[in-house]
């Protein structure tokens, strides 16, 4: 992608192709950065920035697409009130620093919080209070390695099938946990906890 097509279409204030080049996750971070910067008070496109950011990160791929441009974006978004939604997108980043995930961790969105809860770089203190959360975030709880042994020993025992099931496939899990689904009366619950014990070997 040529940095004079950006740099036209920033000029332009072309909204519907920046648009554009932001659904292509391939975009130079840089050029992800000098979007953002010159349209950090359009709601559209702060949104669509934070999208992109989401769509080059893999949750199972954590170091790839790792950089300091990307880090400083997502601080930067976390704080820019144009637009609350882009906060989902911050909240559920593995590269997002653990302050910002704090932060986040008492925004008054029950799904931004929630996301926070399924983040894997969130700190198991912030986890713990989550528990007393409503029930969209301490389900998020379930799947993440950082949650502690205690809460998903409670969790294994709940009612919600998905949160069993998230619990089963929770690779940080203790295995002593993971074996108690094995006799869960849920045939894909006990089926995730044997894939699970298997993967261990």
């Amino acid at each position: 992608m040529s940095t004079a097509i950006i740099s036209s279409a920033i000029e332009q204030s072309d909204t519907q192709k920046l648009i554009e080049l932001l659904e292509d996750k391939t975009l130079p971070i840089e050029d992800v950065r000098s979007i953002y910067n010159a349209f950090r008070d359009d709601k559209q496109l702060v949104g669509q920035v934070a999208m992109n950011l989401s769509l080059r990160t893999s949750v199972y791929e954590r170091e790839k697409e790792y950089s300091p441009v990307m880090v400083e974006l997502l601080i930067d978004i976390s704080k820019n009130p144009v637009d609350m939604g882009a906060r989902w997108a911050v909240a559920k980043n593995p590269h997002t620093p653990v302050e910002v995930l704090r932060h986040l961790a008492t925004d008054s969105i029950n799904l931004v919080r929630a996301l926070v809860a399924t983040n894997p770089s969130t700190p198991s203190d912030v986890l713990d209070k989550f528990f007393s959360d409503e029930k969209i975030v301490r389900d998020g709880l379930s799947g993440n390695p950082n949650t502690s042994p205690k809460l998903l020993k409670i969790l294994a025992d709940d009612n919600d099938k998905m949160v069993r099931m998230r619990l089963a496939e929770n690779r940080g899990a203790p295995s002593e946990i993971i074996e108690i689904l094995l006799k869960d009366h849920d045939i894909d619950v006990t089926k995730a906890a044997r894939a699970n014990l298997d993967g261990r070997q």
